[in-house]
């Protein structure tokens, strides 16, 4: 246990000085990217969205908007994203360009870039076993061990929640530099092939929903 607090103290550290950077180096695109969100649908470039943190607390997560200004503020699984969807938000979400302005987050120790996706206060199910099994006691990441292993192609003889807190859990269990790194590179290659983006044609009446991107 000493042993596994002694790497998140190290690990945060890491990320307050990789998200400074990414910050600094990205300042221009996030500026021509913001500009280009404007210019094609009326809006803030930025989307605000209250999400689920570390100890369960609430904090307002940053992300590009790819979605038009009447899309419901709901979780991708209770509606259609792709309805709702811009020309260039599509491109921002196949590249996960969007999922950047979180470096903010990271900065300000709300977030990791390696952790369980935050969710939104409405999902019940996942809040409730992330709280019961000790998972909201890790920092939500920009990535994680979810995402990379089927993203959000999840749902077998599970529902989509509870496969998706399998991992998170299993992520909590074997928390390290190895798993992490491991947890980069295969998002590298995820983003790369793009898949679990998003759904093309959502089917909201069934339980697990497929390529839904959060």
């Amino acid at each position: 246990m000493a042993q596994k607090i002694t790497y998140c103290q190290v690990k945060r550290a890491g990320d307050f000085v990789f998200a400074l950077v990414g910050l600094t180096v990205l300042a221009a695109p996030f500026f021509l990217v913001a500009l280009i969100i404007k210019l094609e649908s009326d809006g803030p470039a930025i989307r605000r969205q209250k999400r689920v943190g570390k100890d369960g607390k609430h904090f307002v997560m940053y992300k590009f908007r790819t979605m038009t200004m009447d899309a419901p503020n709901k979780a991708p699984t209770e509606f259609d994203p792709s309805k709702f969807i811009t020309r260039f938000g599509s491109i921002l979400r196949v590249s996960s360009f969007d999922e950047l302005p979180q470096l903010v987050n990271v900065l300000r120790g709300e977030m990791a870039l390696i952790g369980p996706r935050p969710v939104l206060p409405s999902e019940k199910t996942t809040n409730t076993l992330r709280q019961k099994h000790g998972v909201h006691s890790l920092r939500p990441g920009i990535t994680g061990w979810a995402q990379v292993n089927g993203r959000n192609n999840l749902g077998g003889a599970d529902s989509f929640e509870e496969e998706r807190f399998k991992l998170d859990q299993y992520y909590l269990n074997h928390l390290s530099l190895k798993i992490d790194c491991l947890s980069v590179v295969r998002t590298f290659t995820t983003v790369i092939v793009g898949d679990g983006v998003y759904m093309e044609h959502a089917k909201t009446t069934v339980p697990v929903q497929k390529n839904v991107k959060k």
